[in-house]
């Protein structure tokens, strides 16, 4: 029998939550919520403004429906993926008999990176481990579930880490399910009511320690809970060592979905729900995490033109999150051997193109003290730490060439108005005392700075 050493004792303890106390547990926070809550958000965060998630595995292969397939069709047994499967593979076909053909076979880690940095975006995520349990890295504890003994045999999480950090300032970030549909470790705990710990100790918790001391990840993205208390996953334990010991302890995130009763309540920033939208100013930051096919996370091969989000959507959506405080993770799904399907792809360059033009007032900005305008609908303000600039991002384009405000307050031989990539400062006037009339440029369409949404920014305005 081996005899664990001081040191290794001492960290044992602190990470099972079996005792800690400053005599015990250095660092300046405790596997306790109180303690972690407390931890200072990263800076960069809420800086990048907005992030691409990546929804990629098992469940691209039968592409249809939704990245639940396995759950839908062999538990909840719904009519259109039991029928689905009756059409199209033979009876008996097992949904792990997919892995195979997961193939990555035109997965190019570089191009990818390249597409990520052309969207704007300042982070990515992607899923390492849905519930389906197969790993996109050779994990020690999935073993042939996961992408280098089945299927592609490469390290998908490794190479597209090395690819963003190597042609991109782009953050890596990575999402971790807790529990696996199917499992028997996790259905054994389950059949216990979770008083017996089994799937953590041997599965989930081994799996999020490997990947971040791997692949070192400054965002990890946890979610699937499956009911199961914070207590059952040890996530205070968990989030300890992360704050304090892990290899990202100075810059990583985390988010909200570390057991039930802990989202919206407790983790780094809350996602509250998908597609979080609450349309005011919150106390606590905040990310929308959203997904361009309006139908599912995954691939879908069915999916119809109207059910992709148009780039119209998309920019009112990142406006109003930034405006109300909110990060936005907008999610994509490759297909199984690797593509980003055109659709995706142009909503992505979209996305950047707008970006280019009007970043300053999306990144690194701060709510204002009114989110949306008081008098004109469809514009939203974000406004600049330490300098008095404000910006009000308006979603139409006034068919009278005149955009009014009623929320600032400009001063006369002080404020000033520019749309945002025009040259030219732009008139002003007020309405009433109170409205700011600002003279918006007469000019055609193609000679606008930009297409969907507009800004124009404000200085010295109260």
């Amino acid at each position: 029998m081996q005899i664990m050493g001081c040191k290794s004792f001492l960290s044992f303890i602190c990470l099972t939550g079996y005792l800690c106390s400053r005599a015990f547990c250095d660092g300046p926070y405790q596997p306790n919520w109180k303690s972690l809550d407390s931890r200072p958000l990263p800076s960069w965060y809420d800086e990048s403004k907005f992030g691409i998630f990546i929804h990629w595995g098992v469940f691209s292969v039968p592409s249809f429906g939704s990245e639940w397939f396995w759950y839908y069709w062999q538990t909840r047994k719904l009519k259109p993926y039991v029928e689905f499967m009756e059409r199209n593979y033979p009876p008996g076909f097992t949904y792990p008999e997919f892995a195979p053909k997961f193939s990555a076979a035109f997965f190019d880690a570089a191009q990818w990176a390249d597409l990520l940095n052309a969207s704007g975006a300042k982070y990515v995520v992607l899923t390492s481990k849905h519930h389906e349990g197969f790993t996109l890295w050779g994990s020690k504890y999935s073993w042939n579930w996961n992408a280098v003994d089945v299927g592609p045999h490469r390290d998908l999480v490794e190479e597209l880490a090395q690819a963003v950090r190597s042609r991109t300032s782009l953050r890596f970030g990575l999402y971790h399910s807790l529990f696996e549909w199917y499992n028997p470790a996790f259905l054994e705990d389950a059949a216990n009511v979770f008083r017996t710990n089994k799937f953590p100790t041997t599965k989930s918790l081994p799996e999020l320690y490997e990947i971040v001391n791997k692949y070192h990840p400054e965002i990890l993205w946890s979610d699937g809970d499956a009911g199961a208390p914070y207590t059952y996953w040890n996530s205070t334990g968990f989030l300890y060592w992360l704050y304090t010991q892990s290899p990202v302890r100075e810059t990583v995130v985390t988010n909200d979905r570390w057991g039930s009763g802990t989202i919206c309540r407790h983790g780094g920033f809350y996602t509250c729900a998908d597609r979080y939208s609450p349309g005011h100013l919150l106390d606590h930051k905040w990310e929308n995490c959203m997904t361009i096919d309006s139908k599912s996370w995954g691939y879908r091969r069915e999916a119809q033109l109207q059910d992709y989000l148009s780039i119209e959507e998309l920019v009112k959506t990142l406006v109003e999150t930034v405006s109300c405080g909110g990060n936005l993770l907008m999610n994509i799904g490759p297909t199984h051997d690797g593509r980003i399907i055109p659709i995706f792809e142009e909503r992505l360059r979209q996305m950047g193109q707008w970006l280019r033009v009007n970043g300053e007032a999306i990144y690194k900005t701060k709510p204002w003290r009114r989110q949306n305008d008081t008098v004109t609908p469809g514009v939203w303000y974000t406004s600049v730490p330490g300098k008095p600039v404000v910006y009000a991002t308006f979603l139409s384009w006034p068919k009278q060439g005149l955009l009014i405000l009623g929320a600032p307050h400009p001063t006369a031989g002080k404020t000033k108005v520019n749309l945002v990539g025009y040259s030219a400062p732009l008139d002003w006037e007020t309405y009433g005392g109170q409205e700011l009339v600002v003279m918006l440029p007469s000019v055609s369409t193609d000679q606008l700075p930009c297409q969907w949404a507009w800004s124009v920014k404000l200085t010295n305005v109260s």
